[in-house]
């Protein structure tokens, strides 16, 4: 008898990528599609799509192909790029990021698929690991207060001339930048300041500000130390002049020449900003990276961006929290002067901990190194005759070669090593931790010069200005003085990451957050040296792989979103949204509108939105939202025809903020077209269209979309980001470009917004790799089960709670919003009391109170499998049990498991005076004791740390005893 057996072709592939990204298989989906009251996923989106903007044809993309198949792919594009040895600097190093900082920190799940801690209690690693960043920060630059990370350094140097504004004295007048500042700091500043109405001044301050702008008034100045062409000078003098004129000074500084040279703070300066890349973060092309922040404590509460504080939990211990974390988009909205949102955890937490292995003396010991080869490169090329610029610097030398600059820098790129071209007589060359002998002989030997690097040792003084060298402590906290060893390392790595709730853990429902599968796949790649070594301002001929990827993902992203073009330098999704406001800003200033300043935003929409708008020289015109959820349609006509000819855009976001498909949104854009304004759709909610709908085709001008929403590249505790921007083909000529790259956006566009030309491109092989690991026909079934998925929960949760909003069909979109405001006021058990008594069931809570207070919004993705949605649902209606023990009176209003929630293992073993039992509190219903997460403090006191703002390792006394 011959056997049953399967075709090649059936078994070449039996198991699609697919199936692994999605969670629930056809046998779960029919369960659900029951549930719903569907027969198949065409059905239910056919239900709950409009027809008005669904898409007729398939998406264009190639084929689906395996995961070997996919990685042989990306190892063919790596090998085409080209890795020199970087000595190009400009605020871009070679490191060394320590294995175990790379396998367990930027490898690891526990902490790149964690998300924003905004809630504390189940963030505690990632809390401690931010604020060991903080610490470092502000201890290296003498300043007090820093932030939990900015985006790169350019954009830091952006957010800090917005912020001088807002707290200096001087509320007029120019920004006077260095002309020795970073090129594309200068550039990114201008992008940025233009529209916001700042005069930006580039002066040579070697000799002060010159008086003829000075007398013009000056809000702010920004030095860079060391400067763009390696030299080391003394500001103090500008400092104390800026000072008298009102201005706020800021520096940017390279945090490694901090650990030898007096800190910003001591040379007065305000503000202090940069990168932390050179802390073990591979270049990658760009980014990501963390860009720093620290302040002076009278600018604390004004800082933008994130800042971790201590606080204490109900017990008095010791607990980390976000700071102030609401205070500028959704508080402050359109009068907010920063659009932060996303920030560089993963990238913070690297680089902070980079520092806790290193500690002081190994950090001034890889300075000092560096500084050593700088200073025998110097020497050795003025041996040989070859004009050296600047006789202080700390790790970059400028040579003077007259005429034949272009020569040297060729040269040594046939020996394998980058340097800079900085104009045709004068070349830059930066050394880093990563330099060593044979470089300098490939540099003097590019420079036709021969030298003894033994001789010269013993013959050179170093180049560090006396009057500059460091005399001060500073990482003095036993954190950066206990894990040297890579065992303590190790341990204390797995002890922070044990105190945190990520997606290794178990689902998180945040809705318009799209916490999905980040494929280990689609991950690996990030890490190889040919994709994470290359310096983003290297010979384009050496960076083929990568503009490759560059244009094919660019290319793909079009294809699904219906747009033209799309530009992926803006490196978070706030970044992309400003992106697009310009672009819209510039193409009506190119028709001569320059009139048209009014962006409509509904009332619902994320705060960044009216943030991003404002900083876009837009007035923000708010328009209401109807009780369904939808965009109020009467009120949107009254506000085009009040505003008219000066209808610039509105901005809108598809799904709608609440989670619906709202029906009459061709209508909407044809009503602002017809105005002759441009419609900006957030792509925020993107992950419920791909396959069945493209903005670009249904009326939208305009998208950011968000890669580490709905193209898998993950958020990281809060960041890295990637926010792309897609246009039609008459926004094409605005999008963003850049002054060191020609190919990286158009002549005619805004400038950058980022400071690398293709921003985080070191990412970018995650979300390429999805796309070609699902295929069209993959994307599509991944939306439709991501829909499947929000309203299976909703149904099930539906009698035990309010759905609060409803699209065609009575169907939701890839979210719910369920309405806890009617039991809060029967019973006082609050939106806080649930999302804490979540943790004690082992979950994340999901989006609280936005985009309507009292509110949980959430969004299960298509990644989570039909046994984790029914643990979560399963979870949600036991706590709807509890609450009704509440209002019934056999439990006390404020002595409860849900007010009493997170409940922890120390509380356990106390002496219990609870009225419910130990078992209620830390094990209900479908909590097994073998799998629980205990969340290490109670529930935290946001207000106590907010009064009492601490925001660096706490003082060394309390580790005494």
């Amino acid at each position: 008898m011959t056997a049953n057996r399967n075709s090649l072709a059936e078994l070449e592939s039996a198991v699609p990528f697919e199936r692994r990204h999605i969670g629930p298989d056809a046998a779960d989906q029919a369960k659900m599609l029951a549930q719903v009251g569907y027969g198949s996923l065409d059905e239910l989106t056919a239900a709950a799509v409009p027809d008005v903007i669904k898409s007729t044809e398939s998406l264009g993309l190639p084929d689906a192909r395996s995961e070997a198949e996919v990685l042989a792919e990306l190892r063919g594009l790596a090998q085409r790029n080209q890795v020199l040895h970087p000595m190009i600097g400009l605020g871009y190093h070679g490191t060394f990021t320590p294995p175990v900082i790379l396998r367990n920190v930027l490898e690891n799940p526990a902490w790149y698929t964690a998300y924003t801690p905004y809630q504390p209690e189940i963030s505690q690693g990632r809390l401690e690991a931010l604020l060991n960043f903080q610490t470092v920060v502000a201890e290296l630059t003498g300043l007090p207060t820093s932030g939990a990370s900015l985006l790169d350094e350019p954009t830091a140097a952006a957010e800090a001339v917005a912020l001088s504004r807002r707290v200096g004295k001087v509320k007029q007048g120019v920004y006077v930048i260095d002309a020795d500042c970073l090129p594309q700091t200068i550039a990114v500043i201008r992008t940025r300041a233009e529209p916001a109405g700042v005069e930006t001044v580039v002066a040579d301050l070697r000799d002060g500000i010159p008086a003829e702008v000075a007398e013009r008034g000056v809000f702010g100045v920004l030095l860079q130390y060391p400067g763009a062409s390696g030299a080391v000078r003394d500001p103090r003098a500008v400092i104390e002049q800026a000072h008298e004129l009102g201005a706020i000074v800021t520096v940017a500084a390279d945090l490694l020449s901090l650990t030898l040279l007096t800190s910003p703070g001591d040379l007065g300066a305000d503000i202090a900003v940069g990168s932390s890349q050179r802390f073990g973060v591979p270049m990658g092309f760009g980014g990501p990276h963390a860009g720093y922040m620290a302040v002076q404590d009278t600018f604390a509460r004004s800082l933008p961006g994130r800042l971790v504080g201590v606080s204490k939990d109900v017990d008095g211990n010791q607990a980390y929290r976000l700071a102030l974390q609401t205070r500028e988009q959704h508080i402050r909205r359109e009068k907010a002067t920063s659009n932060i949102c996303t920030a560089q955890v993963l990238l913070a937490v690297m680089a902070g901990m980079y520092a806790v292995y290193h500690g002081p003396d190994g950090l001034a010991g890889i300075a000092r190194r560096t500084h050593r080869y700088a200073a025998l490169l110097a020497a050795g090329l003025r041996d040989g005759g070859v004009d050296v610029v600047h006789g202080a610097y700390f790790d970059t030398v400028t040579a003077r070669v007259e005429g034949r600059a272009a020569q040297v820098v060729a040269a040594a790129r046939e020996a394998g090593v980058n340097l800079r071209l900085t104009d045709a007589d004068h070349v830059g060359i930066s050394c880093d931790e990563t330099t060593g002998r044979a470089q300098l002989a490939a540099v003097w030997r590019a420079f036709g010069v021969e030298a003894d690097i033994d001789a010269l040792d013993g013959a050179t003084a170093d180049a560090l200005p006396a009057e500059l060298l460091r005399t001060d402590d500073y990482l003095t906290h036993p954190v950066f003085h206990q894990h040297r060893s890579e065992t303590a390392m190790l341990r204390y790595l797995r002890k922070l990451a044990d105190r945190d709730y990520a997606l290794d853990r178990g689902m998180i429902p945040l809705g318009s957050c799209t916490m999905k599968l980040n494929a280990t796949t689609e991950m690996e790649p990030v890490t190889w040296p040919e994709f994470g070594a290359l310096h983003p301002f290297a010979p384009e001929d050496q960076a083929q792989g990568y503009l490759t990827l560059i244009r094919e993902l660019e290319e793909r992203l079009a294809e699904v979103t219906g747009y033209d073009t799309v530009s992926l330098q803006p490196n978070a999704g706030s970044q992309g949204e400003l992106a697009g406001l310009l672009a819209v800003r510039a193409y009506h200033r190119a028709n001569g509108d320059t009139q048209r300043d009014v962006c409509l935003i509904p009332s619902s929409a994320h705060g960044t939105n009216a943030a991003s708008a404002v900083m876009a020289g837009m007035r923000v015109v708010i328009v209401k939202t109807g009780d369904d959820g939808d965009v109020d349609a009467e009120d949107l006509r009254a506000k085009i025809e009040q505003h008219g000819e000066r209808l610039a855009v509105l901005m809108v976001t598809y799904p709608s903020t609440h989670g619906v498909f709202e029906e009459h949104i061709t209508e909407i854009c044809a009503a602002v077209h017809d105005a002759g304004g441009q419609v900006y759709v957030d792509g925020a909610n993107l992950n419920a269209l791909l396959g069945l709908a493209k903005p670009g085709r249904f009326g939208a001008d305009v998208s950011h979309l968000n890669l580490h929403k709905t193209f898998c590249i993950p958020h990281g505790g809060g960041g890295p980001g990637v926010g792309p921007v897609g246009v039609r083909a008459h926004l094409a000529p605005y999008l963003p470009n850049h002054p060191l790259q020609p190919s990286a956006g158009p002549e005619t566009g805004i400038g950058p917004v980022s400071g690398a030309p293709w921003g985080s491109a070191g990412i970018l092989p995650i979300s390429w790799a999805y796309v070609r690991l699902m295929g069209s026909a993959g994307l599509r079934r991944a939306t439709q089960v991501a829909v499947l998925g929000a309203n299976y929960i909703a149904k099930r949760l539906e009698p035990h709670y309010p759905v609060l909003y409803t699209g065609p069909n009575g169907l939701v979109a890839h979210e719910c919003i369920i309405d806890v405001r009617p039991l809060t006021k029967a019973t006082g058990v609050s939106i806080d009391d649930v999302a804490k008594r979540l943790i004690d069931y082992g979950f994340h809570a999901p989006t609280m109170s936005f985009p309507v207070a009292g509110t949980l919004m959430i969004e299960p993705t298509e990644s989570e499998d039909l046994a984790e949605l029914d643990r979560f649902c399963e979870a949600m209606i036991a706590i709807r049990a509890e609450i009704e023990r509440v209002a019934s009176g056999e439990w006390d209003v404020a002595d409860n498991p849900l007010r009493n929630a997170p409940h922890s293992a120390a509380q356990l073993g106390r002496e219990w005076d609870f009225p419910y039992s130990r078992e209620e509190a830390a094990f209900p219903a479908g909590v097994e004791a073998s799998d629980k997460y205990w969340p290490p403090v109670r529930r935290i006191d946001g207000a106590y740390g907010d009064r009492n703002l601490v925001c660096s390792c706490p003082p060394v006394e309390e580790y005494e005893g």
